[in-house]
Order: C-alpha cells, then structure tokens, then sequence
C-alpha cells in the first residue's frame, strides 16, 4: 500500500474499525492450477490485508481520520503491518501487542485467465477479547467516533465495543459475509449492514433476495438501509425512509418491484448506473425504497485482480455515511 493521497483535517469526524490484520501473500499465475501440477507464478507480493484493515485504509485516502482497534501479534509480519496502516494514515494508536501471538496470514491466488482469486486463511492467535476492552481504553478508542465498522470476526469483542458505541449515539456499519456465531447480536444494533450476495437469504431463509432484504428490515427495527453487494454486477439497496406516503396506498410486493426496477435500468452502461424507485409502502409495515445500482465495466485487460474490491466498497460507504 502507497502512502494516503489525502490528508485527514484535525476536527473532522472518526471512522474506527474492530477487526483483525491480516498478512496477505498474493501470487498470479497464468491459470489457476490442477491437483498435482506444478505452475510458475508471474507475479508474488506480500501486503497488509482484511477487510477491516483495506477498508480502513480506503478511508483514509480519502481523507477522513480512520482508527483501527484489533490485536496483533508481536512478530516481524505484525510489525509490518501496523507500519504499512500507518503510511496510509490510518491510527494504529489503539494496536494491542500480543507477545508470543502469531499474525493471521492468506494466501490468494489471482488467476490471470478468469480474473479471480482463491482465498486460503490460517488463523493467527491469540484473538480480541472482552477482557482486553477496558472501560478507559473503550471511551478513549470511541472518542470523537461518528461510525463503527464490524463484521463479527471477533464477536464477543465487537459485541462489547458495538454496545458502548450504541450508548453514546455512534453508528454502526457491520460487514455481514455468512452466518456466524454471535452474529445476530450485532445485527441488532447496527445502523447499516453491507451483506454478501447470498448472506440475506442465508440469514433470513427467504425464497428470493428482495424479500430477504426486506426481512431483514422487518426483523432487525434499528437498521436503516441493507445493502447485498453482487460482484462485477453492482448491488442493489433497500432503505428505510420515513417520508409518508399515502394512507390508501396499497402494499407494493418487492419482488414485483425489484422486477420492474431491473427493467428500467440500463445494464449495458459502461459507466455505474444508479436507478431507484420511488419511496413505497412494503409488506411488514416498512416504507422504503430499493436501489439497483451497476458496477463500471472494466476491460478485462485492464483488470488486474479482485482483491480487496468489496473492502474498497466498504470504505467508500463509511467514507459517505461518515460525512452524511
């Protein structure tokens, strides 16, 4: 990672993120290998890595003060990623040092021919815990915070920070990838839930995915909008809205929405291309409108490899919902 393009303004408000750092060792290879063969990469390279770490980093070239709070290992691969958060501009400040721990480290093969890349994660240890959140250390890290990022890695951890930062009025975003434990806990406090593509319907156990967000906006009262990210298609969005509308409007249904919706926009745009609908009254008493929103099209001979797009989405999001 370069140094931030941008510099964060003393006053401006906080992003803090609760996660783990994550050392990344990513290899390119021509295409991604069969059982037994042995390839030549063309391309190898080690850097900082996880999502709360690249999301973070996005925040802060953009310009905005981003903190980070996790626990990392007091080895050579921590040291250097603590020192790499820290040329993007992001306070590491709040870094505990674990002796004896060992960083958490991935590999990720990017495959040149379709333009991916395979994931394999090793857990470091020892992980973030409740005892290590002291009241102090909580109002400290929490002050002059407007939005908190989690995603429920380390749960117990998150749980305890997410409640201190609902008490004083901070939003909170939360990075929803699948189902895990403790999970439910902090999706009832949060403000905003950014979800993979098949984590609503997972959750919720719906029949489509428009009517899974909409579950969740039933189930989960606090949250105001649930965005489910669909890849090199875009996402779509489902926001609560408060604006009345009329009392002898009929319920709209949301998947006959959603289809009316994808109708109207236009998929063959090079550029993103953003089509709402008007705000409607849903089934479960919701009102609200939904959001398709497409991805810029990118040659795949300009595309170098997918790794760390979602976080950078992330950081965009915090970075807007921050200064809203």
């Amino acid at each position: 990672m370069s140094s931030c393009s941008d510099e964060a303004i003393p006053g401006q408000p906080i992003v803090l993120g609760c996660g783990q750092l994550c050392l990344d060792y990513l290899v390119t290879v021509p295409s991604f290998p069969i059982p037994d063969q042995k390839i030549r990469g063309t391309s190898f390279k080690v850097q900082g890595g996880g999502n709360t770490g690249n999301s973070l980093t996005c925040v802060a070239r953009l310009g905005l003060p981003s903190r980070i709070l996790a626990k990392v290992a007091d080895d050579s691969y921590g040291r250097y990623m603590v020192e790499e958060l820290e040329s993007s501009g992001v306070d590491t400040s709040f870094c505990m040092n674990a002796k004896d721990g060992a960083s958490h480290f991935n590999y990720a093969i990017v495959d040149n021919q379709t333009n991916t890349r395979t994931c394999i994660y090793t857990p470091g240890y020892p992980p973030l815990l409740p005892y290590d959140l002291t009241e102090s250390l909580l109002l400290d890290v929490l002050d002059g915070v407007r939005v908190l990022y989690v995603n429920g890695r380390s749960r117990e951890a998150e749980l305890l920070l997410a409640q201190k930062a609902h008490s004083k009025n901070i939003s909170i975003l939360i990075n929803a990838e699948k189902k895990r434990a403790g999970l439910d806990e902090l999706l009832d406090l949060a403000d905003y839930a950014i979800c993979s593509t098949n984590f609503p319907q997972q959750w919720t156990e719906s029949p489509s995915s428009p009517s899974a967000l909409l579950s969740m906006l039933i189930r989960l009262p606090k949250l105001k909008f649930v965005i489910m990210t669909l890849g090199e298609h875009g996402c779509v969005m489902l926001e609560r809205c408060s604006n009345e509308v009329s009392g002898s409007e009929e319920e709209t249904d949301i998947d006959e929405l959603h289809e009316s919706l994808k109708q109207s926009t236009d998929f063959t745009s090079v550029l993103p291309v953003c089509n709402s609908s008007l705000v409607t009254r849903l089934t479960g008493n919701v009102t609200g409108r939904l959001v398709i929103v497409t991805a810029e099209k990118i040659l795949p001979s300009e595309l170098v490899d997918t790794t760390g797009a979602g976080d950078a989405f992330t950081g965009a999001l915090l970075y807007g919902n921050t200064l809203h």
